[in-house]
């Protein structure tokens, strides 16, 4: 009952979409009239202005943050960090799918990064970074988001064990499902590549097996220490 209830607090959060108030405030428009429609800090930062996406995600920061804290204070003693493991997916949950908007909603970037760093630090921190960096060498949004989720899960399992790697995988779906089509768009090249840097595509397939190499063993260093 306890999980339960850390997944209805964190959806109740998460179904607070930063990006539609911030865009309502700034150009007086609903979020799905602006740009790709997504409410979401790359699709504001990008439409209305830094300052706007910047404010998207201190907000999306601090209700992923407020959902874990909440559920944490209340069954922490109960079911200990499962508390904030599944405030967290319910987050996550309630920023993709928020009932108000038919069930229309982000695609959980920011809420993902912050969930997975609180609560497993070294191997969120791993994660968002490489994802970050698939982003800067291929310029796909959507492939580093997918990268994020994913490479979460074999730290959850080596940090934690089976349920916390399967919670980790639901997220990567989720992540997977919600990215899916510019995933698609980005190997046809129709996708807006972002923040690419230039590089030849040897360099660029190097780079990529060399960061999947360093997080492997990280992996694996974990496991033993």
């Amino acid at each position: 009952m306890e999980i339960l209830f850390s997944i209805l607090i964190g959806y109740a959060c998460g179904c607070f979409l930063t990006a539609f108030f911030v865009a309502k405030r700034f150009t007086g428009k609903d979020i799905s009239e602006i740009g790709t429609g997504n409410p979401g800090m790359a699709n504001v930062m990008a439409r209305v202005g830094k300052f706007a996406g910047i404010m998207v995600l201190l907000g999306d920061i601090t209700k992923t943050v407020l959902a874990m804290g909440l559920a944490y204070s209340f069954f922490g003693e109960v079911i200990g960090s499962d508390a904030m493991l599944f405030a967290g997916l319910g987050t996550l949950l309630g920023h993709n799918f928020p009932f108000w908007r038919h069930f229309k909603g982000g695609k959980g970037v920011a809420v993902t990064c912050t969930w997975i760093i609180i609560f497993m630090p070294f191997g969120g921190i791993v994660s968002a970074v490489a994802g970050g960096v698939i982003v800067l060498l291929t310029g796909l949004l959507p492939l580093g988001a997918v990268v994020i989720a994913a490479f979460s899960v074999p730290f959850a399992f080596v940090e934690y064990g089976i349920k916390e790697a399967v919670v980790m995988l639901v997220s990567a779906l989720i992540m997977l499902y919600r990215n899916y089509p510019g995933f698609i768009r980005g190997f046809k090249n129709q996708e807006k590549r972002e923040f690419k840097r230039e590089r030849s595509t040897v360099n660029t397939i190097g780079t990529v097996a060399t960061i999947i190499v360093v997080i492997v063993a990280l992996i694996f260093d974990c496991k033993f220490l």
